[in-house]
């Protein structure tokens, strides 16, 4: 008697998987001399759900550092985000995360 056996891969364990071939990327605010910073922390706070310290804190590294990384995963999500803060008038890129 011969017994099969069917194994099924849970979707978290795909999901994991997706991303790990893909990579993580960066999403990259830029300093520039238009919005102020008020205005980013709200964009901050609308865009990601950040609460008032969060979005103050990158607005910060974007003013002083001239950049700050406001979000890592996956491709498409992070493709999203640029889009999105763009349409907000700030100066973002995207980035591969060479950290992982």
């Amino acid at each position: 008697m011969a017994f099969i056996f069917k194994t099924q891969t849970l979707p978290e364990t795909r999901a994991q998987t997706d991303v790990e071939l893909e990579g993580r990327w960066n999403v990259v605010v830029l300093n520039d001399p238009v919005n102020l910073m008020s205005y980013v922390v709200l964009v901050f706070k609308k865009v990601f759900g950040y609460n008032e310290s969060t979005a103050r804190k990158h607005m910060m590294e974007v003013h002083e550092l001239g950049r700050s990384v406001v979000w890592s995963g996956g491709r498409e999500r992070a493709e999203h985000y640029v889009f999105t803060l763009q349409r907000w008038h700030l100066t973002v890129v995207l980035e591969p995360d060479e950290t992982h």
